[in-house]
């Protein structure tokens, strides 16, 4: 508690407080878009098998010419079982025939069929050119679009385990970690810088280095000993913390990342569902903060996880006619995602022992970035079921949100400073 003291005196939330603020969400902004960007630059368009009597433009056949368009596709392509052109087969020879049932069946056996083996035709109403369409990533090759998202978030996985030691090189570090680092002089002085940006006066006179000393003298000695990671999982009620906090951050992520990077498979219009994801989003994280305050940590992350959760299990039994509410449910689940990533990092936060919340948050951390990175492959289960995927990304939240009750609440409690309070509590 002894730092916490001189938080008070300095400003608690001050000028400096939020000017920190405002700079980490200027780094939010620049690199949370680079992930929902999946949406259009590997979105998949609608795609038939090129074939050479539509396709091919030297084409002299006396009968092609005479066609319409509705028509040589009709002899050209199968219908799906809802009744549009298959996209993935074509029939090895033109179906004349066809031309002449007026939508009755057959009574003769199917017409053979074959994969795409001149490749695709893609419809470019919406997108000029994608990742999909530049390497052909459909059909057989439609599992390599989600192994290609699984790079990318792991790019962003190594970035994270990265992160941490560049930081260190490159960034001012905080006032406590200065002091517990036995660096007191830089510590005090920049404890002063904060008072001053936050107009606090006579901070000279009260932030003097023997009084830190003094007044730090418990988080002193217990900075003697640095730490290890694996001092996490040494005592019961920490590594139950720490792992329950990995478990759920690592679930909340698969289930995020996999709805926001898909979202072009719960709507027609993904420039429609971007917007409107980016409307709601400010509001849901307000109602999150307030909940927080009023609710309480633990219980905001079990509502919002639910809701999402919710959401994204209600997606999976509306058609793809149910255009509306399909939009409203995917905005809906997307905006308190973000919310709910808020209320487990306070929560993560204030459930570790300072002298190792550094170390802690990078391993919580970790977890989250391997669950984000793996959340792609997901996808690659639409092979055997469309719906299976969503029905995943839906329960884990729910899941996750039945593991939150293990942990104890945080609001308006004390934060621990040591290993020591979070095994007396």
């Amino acid at each position: 508690m002894a730092f916490q003291d001189f938080i008070t005196q300095i400003g608690s939330l001050g000028r400096f407080q939020i000017l920190h603020l405002i700079f980490v969400q200027i780094c939010f902004i620049l690199i949370v878009p680079h992930t929902v960007l999946e949406n259009f630059t590997a979105a998949i368009p609608s795609h038939r098998c090129w074939v050479p009597i539509l396709d091919n433009n030297t084409m002299s056949d006396n009968n092609s010419r005479i066609l319409s368009q509705d028509d040589l596709l009709k002899i050209s392509i199968p219908m799906d079982s809802n009744l549009r052109p298959e996209k993935c087969r074509r029939y090895i020879q033109p179906q004349w025939d066809l031309l002449h049932l007026n939508g009755t069946f057959s009574t003769v056996t199917e017409p053979d069929t074959e994969p795409c083996v001149d490749g695709w035709v893609y419809d470019q109403s919406t997108f000029l050119s994608t990742t999909v369409t530049q390497w052909d990533l459909v059909c057989g090759s439609q599992t390599l679009n989600s192994v290609a998202k699984f790079i990318y978030m792991t790019g962003i996985f190594i970035g994270h385990l990265m992160g941490g030691h560049l930081s260190d090189r490159w960034l001012s570090e905080s006032a406590r970690w200065l002091i517990v680092t036995n660096k007191p002089q830089e510590g005090v002085k920049e404890l002063r810088k904060v008072a001053h940006i936050n107009g606090i006066k006579n901070s000279r006179d009260v932030l003097t280095l023997e009084v830190v000393k003094t007044t730090m003298k418990d988080e002193l000695e217990a900075a003697e000993t640095k730490p290890s990671p694996l001092v996490l999982f040494r005592t019961p009620n920490l590594r139950k913390r720490i792992c329950l906090l990995s478990f759920v951050r690592c679930v909340s992520l698969i289930s995020t990342v996999g709805l926001l990077i898909n979202l072009q498979y719960l709507t027609n219009n993904v420039f429609l569902l971007q917007c409107l994801y980016g409307v709601v989003i400010t509001p849901a994280n307000l109602l999150g903060n307030f909940s927080m305050n009023y609710m309480g940590r633990r219980t905001t992350q079990i509502i919002f996880m639910s809701v999402m959760g919710i959401s994204i299990l209600s997606i999976t039994f509306l058609t793809q006619e149910m255009q509306i509410p399909r939009l409203v449910l995917a905005s809906l689940g997307g905006a308190i995602s973000s919310a709910s990533l808020t209320s487990i990092a306070v929560l993560s936060n204030e459930l570790v022992p300072t002298v190792i919340r550094a170390t802690a948050l990078g391993v919580i951390g970790i977890f989250g970035s391997a669950g984000a990175a793996l959340s792609p492959l997901l996808m690659i289960l639409v092979t055997y079921s469309a719906s299976l995927p969503w029905i995943i990304y839906g329960v884990l939240p729910i899941l996750s949100s039945l593991v939150v009750l293990l942990l104890p609440e945080t609001r308006n409690q004390p934060l621990p400073d040591s290993i020591q309070d979070v095994e007396n509590k």
